[in-house]
């Protein structure tokens, strides 16, 4: 079965990495449905019957955003609530997550050593995203971690300084290839 990929970006089309992620993916239609839930619910109304069958019908489940005030955008977090109801995704009759493997996709605005507990926001990546793996466990889904882009502050083209003087726009490419092999790899 297909990967379902939902995007959630408030502005995909001005993103540097996470437009850059999706259009890599959508090169393999075959392999992997982009779902834009920007796109898809621009007034927010999301249709969660439309949204659980379309979770149903794909095998792999990733979840692709910008880290959004040190969580996910608002348009993602109502998707949860929304989508991941009683008895469908948890409960006693919710199994639809059951063993699906599903993982993150995250970009970070800000430089990977400033997201440590020496660093300048004192938390992990790992400790600021385990709230998704603790949902994801609980729905009895098989957690496989994110994937994360850090400083994307930069602009392409710049030198990225956390990167060894590594040109950004190398690294966005590289970025796009190593994104497909993680998603590859569940």
């Amino acid at each position: 079965m297909k990967t379902l990929v939902v995007v959630t970006h408030p502005s995909l089309e001005t993103s540097a990495i996470n437009k850059r992620w999706v259009e890599e993916l959508r090169k393999y239609p075959e392999k992997y449905t982009v779902h834009e839930l920007s796109k898809a619910y621009p007034d927010g109304n999301i249709d969660v019957a439309k949204e659980q069958k379309l979770v149903e019908s794909h095998g792999n489940l990733i979840f692709q955003f910008p880290i959004y005030w040190f969580n996910c955008p608002p348009l993602l977090k109502k998707w949860f609530d929304d989508v991941l109801a009683y008895g469908w995704a948890y409960g006693s009759s919710g199994d639809k997550l059951k063993n699906r493997k599903v993982a993150l996709g995250v970009t970070a605005g800000i430089k990977k050593e400033d997201y440590s507990e020496n660093g300048r926001y004192r938390y992990t990546l790992e400790q600021l995203l385990a709230p998704f793996e603790t949902s994801f466990l609980y729905c009895n889904a098989d957690y496989r971690s994110f994937f994360a882009y850090y400083g994307t502050e930069n602009e392409p083209g710049e030198i990225d300084p956390g990167a060894e003087n590594v040109p950004a726009a190398s690294r966005l490419e590289k970025s796009a290839q190593d994104y497909l092999n993680f998603v590859d790899s569940l």
